[in-house]
């Protein structure tokens, strides 16, 4: 059996306002912009290429399992990239607040790409606070 996961939900204090900054500033693509019943709303965004996407929301109830989170307190997203200067370039020329292009060294983050495979990453947050990780990581073989 396989678990694939699908959706993660973003805390936001203003969907509309977290939609724009995600559709026309990250470049996410709009799936889902719905009311479940009067009161209640949920807008699902997919990065491109992502299989996995994330579920804006207002007025849903809390579920057990899943208490209801503060805006800005989801840290660590992280999405994989093939070109990390390319996407930051993209995020920076579409608007969002982008660090430099890092790498983790022996002495912690430094400036610049990595060395190696998988060790250059870029860093943001949404409007709210929500931090958001981009990690350049090679294509698979399969795709080389």
């Amino acid at each position: 059996m396989e678990w694939t996961l699908e959706v993660v939900s973003i805390p936001v204090t203003d969907v509309d306002r977290a939609k724009n900054f995600y559709v026309n500033q990250c470049g996410f693509r709009a799936d889902l912009d719905t009311s479940p019943f009067v009161g209640a709303r949920l807008v699902q965004i997919t990065p491109p290429g992502s299989r996995c996407s994330i579920v804006l929301e207002s007025g849903l109830p809390d579920s057990p399992g899943r208490p209801r989170m503060t805006p800005g307190s989801l840290q660590g997203l992280q999405v994989c990239v093939t070109d990390i200067e390319a996407a930051r370039k993209e995020l920076v020329d579409r608007g969002v607040v982008v660090g430099p292009v890092q790498h983790v060294g022996p002495s912690g983050w430094e400036d610049g790409k990595g060395d190696d495979a998988w060790n250059s990453f870029v860093f943001f947050q949404d409007l709210d606070g929500n931090g958001w990780v981009v990690q350049e990581a090679p294509k698979p073989l399969t795709d080389r």
